[in-house]
């Protein structure tokens, strides 16, 4: 179970970085005004939109609004936290996991039901959203199993160099 929760750990923390430079970077460009991103970043969400036929994107319609707002304000926060607790070992990962898990499975579900239910979406706009609700399942099974305390952490210090103090 232990090097399945390791996998698990590493799979969603590379998950994680992508999902925290893509919500501030991208997917923001929903719901701020274009002029406060780089013209790359706006080209390259131009591009994503004309390449996947995003309709939801370039039409911005009001419930998609409210779910990028959920993403910025709530499940960025949650994504960046669960990067610390991964790299430093943290016992909350599994809360962090389960609620993040939750909150993007049931905005996935609002988004994928709008795009098979308008027939406007490509297949492969359909296979670009999927793997957002398979990462949401994995997120809320890394929050029901067990945390080990034998996780490998990032620049947690040993205990065998450090001084006992009275």
């Amino acid at each position: 179970m232990g090097a399945f929760v390791k996998l698990l750990d590493l799979l969603l923390f590379v998950y994680f970085i992508f999902i925290a430079n893509s919500i501030p970077l991208l997917n923001s460009q929903v719901v701020l005004p274009k002029y406060m991103f780089p013209s790359m970043l706006v080209d390259l969400m131009n591009w994503y939109i004309q390449e996947f036929g995003d309709y939801l994107a370039s039409e911005k319609p009001h419930f998609f609004v409210g779910l990028v707002w959920l993403e910025l304000l709530f499940s960025w926060p949650l994504c960046v936290l669960s990067l610390y607790a991964i790299a430093a070992g943290k016992s909350w990962i599994n809360t962090t996991c389960l609620v993040y898990g939750a909150s993007t499975i049931t905005s996935m579900v609002a988004i994928i039901s709008e795009l098979n239910g308008s027939n406007r979406a490509s297949v492969k706009l359909l296979l670009a959203y999927y793997p957002f609700l398979g990462f949401a399942v994995l997120a809320i099974l890394r929050g029901l199993l067990p945390h080990s305390g034998k996780t490998i952490s990032i620049g947690k210090r040993s205990d065998i160099g450090r001084k006992k103090r009275a």
